[in-house]
């Protein structure tokens, strides 16, 4: 096919307006970023890891005031946010999959066990954990400042990708209980921006130290 085949303005004319439609959500300015976010797949913690996981633990806890952790994987974030204003299709980009939120609770033995793995990939993105990473091993690690407790259980939201042991993380696959929200990613992503700018708030995200490489 090339330019010499003329277009049936017939089926030009249907599509159109879906296009125009569909262009003006996507070019829908729903919060601001004071920062830009640049993602990894190298460093232990980035910007964009961070923003994500920080939005995670806040939408489980809207679903589940019990929900202490968030965990998402570097490889899941495809895109860096710029500095500016956050449309919508700046989350499509950000979460591409058709991802939904999950949150589990597990055995504190079987959190330590995805701490390990967490480590042992130089760091994931983590809210709600602190660690420090020495020649692949977990250390020093606090769940909100706390010390963990292998007898306890902790509800954690990630997503059902990871849930199911997607990219080889271990320590989810025997839940003490699970919820699958039904809740893709990206909407609830695009809904928690909205609520910040709703209330007079821009995304500031800052590194904060939460996973440390030490010698």
């Amino acid at each position: 096919m090339d330019n010499s085949i003329t277009a049936d303005t017939s089926i030009v004319n249907y599509y159109i307006p879906f296009k125009q439609k569909l262009e003006s959500e996507m070019n829908r300015v729903i919060g601001y970023s004071d920062n830009h976010l640049t993602r990894t797949r190298i460093d232990a913690e980035s910007l964009a890891g961070n923003f994500f996981v920080d939005a995670m633990l806040e939408i489980g806890k809207s679903i589940d005031p019990n929900t202490q952790i968030a965990f998402a994987n570097k490889f899941g974030i495809r895109a860096d946010l710029q500095k500016g204003n956050i449309t919508v299709g700046n989350i499509f980009e950000l979460m591409p999959f058709e991802n939904y939120f999950t949150i589990l609770e597990i055995s504190g033995n079987d959190l330590l066990t995805l701490i390990q793995y967490i480590a042992k990939t130089n760091g994931q993105p983590i809210a709600g954990i602190t660690l420090e990473i020495k020649d692949g091993q977990a250390m020093n690690i606090k769940i909100n400042k706390e010390s963990i407790d292998s007898t306890k259980t902790y509800k954690i939201i990630t997503y059902d990708y990871l849930a199911n042991g997607g990219d080889y993380v271990v320590g989810l696959s025997n839940p003490l209980h699970r919820n699958d929200t039904g809740i893709l990613v990206r909407f609830g992503l695009i809904d928690y921006i909205e609520k910040l700018t709703k209330a007079g708030k821009t995304i500031n995200t800052e590194l904060d130290g939460r996973v440390k490489n030490i010698k």
